[in-house]
């Protein structure tokens, strides 16, 4: 009985903190290759600040808010509309779209989002504290969020497109 409850612990304890899947936004550079169609393949493609990305035969395609998977399944669903018979579509994340850090930071900007990004790895990323850090005054403006403010500690995630503004401490 005690080894159904741990292993019921273990999965609930994995499950709630397994990682949200990566959706696809503006900024993110992909390769999307069609097999055997190099002429519809894009070795690079940026995702445009609509969420688009211009493809071959089909022009402006949204693909915004979707994992990668789904992009496949999207753009061979539209490949197989009156263009090939059989498309396989493969994409592929070249480079995560940036993430900010401002404030008390030693070197605050734009950087390339990674997975498992949390607030102490984004303020190691820029430089960490300057002299007049604050740990406890940390905000996040997230990135679909022009006016949304969360509180954030040390182990937070941080998402790809987050702000996260480090604020001042005065002792």
């Amino acid at each position: 009985m005690k080894y159904i409850a741990f292993t019921f612990f273990l999965l609930v304890n994995i499950n709630s903190h397994a990682a949200e899947p990566y959706l696809i936004g503006p900024g993110d550079l992909l390769a999307i290759i069609v097999y055997g169609e190099p002429d519809l393949s894009l070795p690079q493609v940026r995702v445009g600040t609509e969420e688009t990305v211009s493809f071959p035969l089909l022009g402006e395609v949204f693909i915004g808010d979707l994992v990668v998977g789904d992009v496949e399944k999207k753009l061979a669903g539209l490949l197989l509309d009156g263009y090939l018979k059989k498309p396989k579509v493969t994409v592929s994340i070249l480079e995560y779209r940036l993430f900010y850090v401002t404030g008390q930071v030693k070197n605050p900007g734009g950087y390339n989002y990674i997975n498992g990004l949390t607030v102490r790895k984004a303020i190691a990323i820029a430089g960490g504290f300057t002299i007049r850090g604050s740990k406890g005054k940390m905000i996040k403006i997230p990135e679909k969020s022009n006016t949304e403010t969360v509180n954030v500690k040390l182990n937070s995630p941080l998402g790809p497109g987050d702000i996260l503004n480090v604020g001042e401490s005065f002792f």
